[in-house]
């Protein structure tokens, strides 16, 4: 639990260092994924996005699981901007990777931007 408060105090820190930097919000970016293997090929992600969200006009509106050759095999939407939470950490669950990928990546999108932020790579354990 130490080590959980301690990784969102420093991405935190890092946030606001880069939004002092930075006064007009750039591109989200991906800084961590969790996922979980529900079996049967089925599985759940929890990805954390940064992105210096400036309103209703320009936030991080979605994140996606993208497999080989750029399917996107899974969208989680986000419906609002996140100005006083960041970084921020969402869930989607039941996603479906098929047999023969082994990995997949992780990509975030913004309303001004779209995508092209720091994305994550993560091997899929079966």
């Amino acid at each position: 639990m130490r080590s959980s408060i301690l990784n969102k105090l420093i991405a935190a820190a890092a946030w606001l260092l880069l939004s002092s930097t930075f006064s007009v919000a750039g591109e989200a970016d991906v800084i961590k994924v969790t996922v979980s293997n529900g079996g049967a090929g089925i599985f759940s992600f929890d990805v954390t996005v940064m992105h210096a969200d400036a309103g209703w006009d320009h936030y991080a509106d979605k994140w996606d699981i993208v497999g080989p050759k750029g399917k996107v095999l899974g969208t989680r939407v986000l419906f609002h901007p996140h100005e006083n939470e960041q970084p921020f950490t969402r869930s989607l669950s039941g996603v479906a990777i098929p047999d023969g990928v082994s990995e997949i990546t992780v990509r975030a999108h913004d309303k001004v931007h779209g995508y092209g932020g720091k994305t994550v790579k993560v091997v899929i354990k079966r």
